[in-house]
């Protein structure tokens, strides 16, 4: 794969700018637990603070070891990533990489300089809501599913190797 490191920064270096600016103009121009209707019964733009995990599990731990676990698992999950990257030839699984890895550094980022995340996208149906989330929290979902398309559909059965992507 030519360019691979070029490629990953750039997808995981986009990512992190997009995270951090839309989460910049969130906080500057909407009031925290504010909401502004986008498309009635559908969307919401919404400002919110999420202390756990995803969904907020994990948001009743005390502060301290909260704040540490989640730097902690995020640290070591981008290393993780990070040889991933280097030892993967195929192009989906490195996109994918890339794309979790920009969204895990931009909530890590909000965890250290806030002790929460800032969310600020809403879907819902008529009283049915998805809980709130940002693009970091995007790239990761459409990270983990590249992941899925590759080894559901696209890889070589039985010998964990990909087809051509």
């Amino acid at each position: 794969m030519r360019n691979k490191y070029f490629q990953v920064g750039a997808i995981a270096g986009t990512v992190l700018v997009l995270d951090q600016l839309t989460k910049y103009v969130i906080q500057a121009h909407v009031r925290l637990h504010s909401i502004i209707t986008v498309v009635p019964g559908f969307f919401n733009v919404t400002h919110v603070r999420n202390k756990g995990a995803a969904f907020g599990m994990l948001s009743s731990l005390p502060e301290l070891w909260r704040g540490a676990f989640f730097i902690m698992v995020t640290i070591a999950a981008v290393g993780a990533l990070i040889i991933l990257i280097v030892k993967t030839r195929e192009r989906l699984p490195v996109y994918a990489f890339s794309l979790i890895a920009g969204g895990a550094v931009g909530n890590v980022i909000d965890r250290i300089r806030y002790g929460e995340v800032v969310d600020f996208i809403q879907w819902y149906v008529k009283s049915w809501y998805w809980p709130s989330f940002n693009v970091a929290d995007s790239a990761i979902s459409i990270g983990v599913g590249l992941l899925a398309i590759e080894l559901l559909f696209l890889s070589k059965s039985g010998t964990g190797e990909s087809s051509k992507s």
